[in-house]
């Protein structure tokens, strides 16, 4: 029991420790300055949650009978998981990313089984369709039920959301004069 409790506890430090490396690489805040800032972000982002069940109780963002939970769950199961995958696929394999090139070298460095090079279509096109068709799809499934105003509606947001990744994607890098 002892050795699970620490097993728990080794792993919520591991996902605060990625936190506040984040903060320090990013912005470069020294240690003290990321875990201050966090704290207080962990704790006003945790309110809606935490409020959900009881002064939140009324609130139904995707309709009734949703709660703040159904929301929070929406926007990482269907929003963030699968147009963040979309972005790092791109990103690995467009030339104003990583580029297919560098992808390749890092992924066959070393021993051991290699990433075949004639996959890069299917890489570069065939899964970023699939993920499209699986994010339009969740968008469907999630709002089919309410109605074609409300379906066109979130399906016009979707759209927009993936425009937003496709933009990210292609955008030119700024050269520094």
């Amino acid at each position: 029991f002892i050795f699970m409790s620490f097993a728990a506890f080794s792993t919520i430090l591991a996902v605060f420790e990625n936190i506040i490396s984040f903060a320090i690489d990013l912005w470069g805040f020294p240690r003290k300055k990321a875990v201050i800032c966090n704290v207080f972000a962990i704790i006003l982002l945790s309110l809606p949650c935490i409020l959900g069940f009881n002064v939140l109780s009324g609130f139904q963002p995707l309709g009734p009978g949703t709660n703040i939970m159904d929301l929070e769950d929406f926007i990482v199961s269907n929003n963030l998981l699968p147009l963040g995958s979309l972005g790092y696929l791109l990103f690995c394999t467009r030339k104003n990313g990583w580029g297919w090139d560098n992808f390749i070298a890092e992924v066959n460095a070393g021993t051991g089984m290699k990433f075949p090079k004639c996959l890069k279509n299917y890489v570069a096109y065939g899964i970023p369709a699939i993920i499209i068709v699986i994010y339009l799809k969740g968008y469907y499934d999630k709002f089919a039920g309410l109605g074609t105003a409300a379906l066109a509606g979130w399906m016009i947001v979707a759209l927009v959301l993936l425009g937003f990744v496709f933009y990210c994607a292609t955008a030119k890098k700024k050269v520094k004069q």
